[in-house]
């Protein structure tokens, strides 16, 4: 009887006892499994099954509902025919919710810090209050919010490297003709993630979480720079990418390195979206064109002596910036952490 057990049940019913705990709900487990099946798959394990994808979906969209952000998508849609009470109660709760993001510091300034021996910056500075312009105009309309304070949300993403004055411009040129109109529904049903999970085929789950996991791969890259990453020619051009397409703060918005189920959700319903999936084949191409990312020039060694040169920079870091917040051994993995 054994012998005719089908080994995919076997294996799946392992992958899903690794994530399921006694009280914990399974969805939350299904997400886990789910995440775990897109990982590349190590010299001589086997493959992990993948999950059945209704119950994937169902698990997505019950963690999506239960997120902050859903739940400040769906007050600023009421928010539109509750009068000026209504607003208030919208720029309050976003204000409180956008106030307590953390991005990570820039990766140059953290080298830069715990190469003097200084304190290691540990938050991007800023924060994401003015972004409430945006989550208003989801529920109220533009028009409601005024492309001036819409300009001041998109400069606080920080994308592209736009200031405050590039997006009025842009904005206001849109809003006298001079340029294509914007179309501003496109904003209010990039935020329903959960009617774009439900709407999505098996196969767009499925790819979104490749473009997830690849874009998580490429942001912990960009991280590492900070912690001393001994540096080569690959690595260097495919920081110069991304710094050329501006989208460092985006990645830093958008991936977390050790996500909860629930950021696992959110962001695999992001990267539903093309420009995420382009961005991906992009930065894919780049690698593809420099893969030695972990091969010092001249060392014959390989990824071994890699791995040794970095271990011998961080032992010689000067004291107070191993000292700083755990110095050194924070990873991308702790400042991840940080964030709301």
């Amino acid at each position: 009887m054994v012998d005719a057990v089908n080994p995919v049940v076997v294996e799946s019913a392992a992958a899903l006892a690794r994530h399921l705990r006694q009280g914990r709900d399974r969805r939350l487990a299904v997400l886990e499994w789910f995440a775990e099946a897109g990982m590349p798959v190590r010299p001589g394990a086997a493959a992990v099954p993948e999950p059945a994808i209704g119950a994937v979906r169902q698990a997505l969209v019950w963690a999506l509902e239960r997120l902050v952000s859903q739940r400040l998508v769906a007050l600023a849609r009421s928010a539109a025919g509750a009068g000026e009470e209504g607003q208030d109660a919208l720029y309050a709760a976003a204000d409180r919710v956008l106030g307590a993001y953390r991005g990570a510091a820039h990766p140059a300034l953290v080298r830069a810090a715990l190469e003097a021996g200084e304190d290691v910056p540990v938050d991007a500075e800023g924060d994401l209050r003015s972004m409430v312009h945006l989550v208003a105009a989801v529920g109220l309309g533009m028009q409601e919010v005024g492309s001036d304070a819409l300009a001041e949300a998109f400069a606080a993403f920080g994308m592209f490297g736009l200031t405050v004055e590039d997006w009025s411009q842009m904005l206001g040129a849109a809003e006298r003709g001079e340029v294509s109109p914007v179309d501003w529904g496109q904003l209010q049903r990039h935020t329903d993630l959960v009617g774009q999970v439900q709407q999505a085929a098996d196969e767009e789950l499925v790819r979104a979480r490749t473009v997830l996991l690849g874009l998580r791969g490429f942001y912990g890259l960009y991280l590492l720079h900070g912690p001393l990453l001994p540096g080569t020619p690959a690595q260097a051009a495919l920081r110069q990418r991304i710094d050329d397409l501006g989208i460092f703060p985006l990645l830093d918005h958008v991936i977390a390195i050790n996500p909860s189920p629930g950021q696992f959700a959110e962001s695999l319903a992001v990267c539903l979206e093309p420009f995420y999936d382009n961005l991906y084949e992009t930065l894919m191409e780049q690698l593809a064109e420099a893969p030695a990312i972990f091969r010092i020039p001249g060392d014959e060694t390989g990824v071994v002596g890699f791995g040794e040169t970095w271990l011998g920079t961080v032992r010689e870091l000067p004291a107070p910036g191993r000292a700083v917040d755990g110095g050194a051994d924070d990873g991308p993995g702790e400042q991840s952490a940080k964030k709301s």
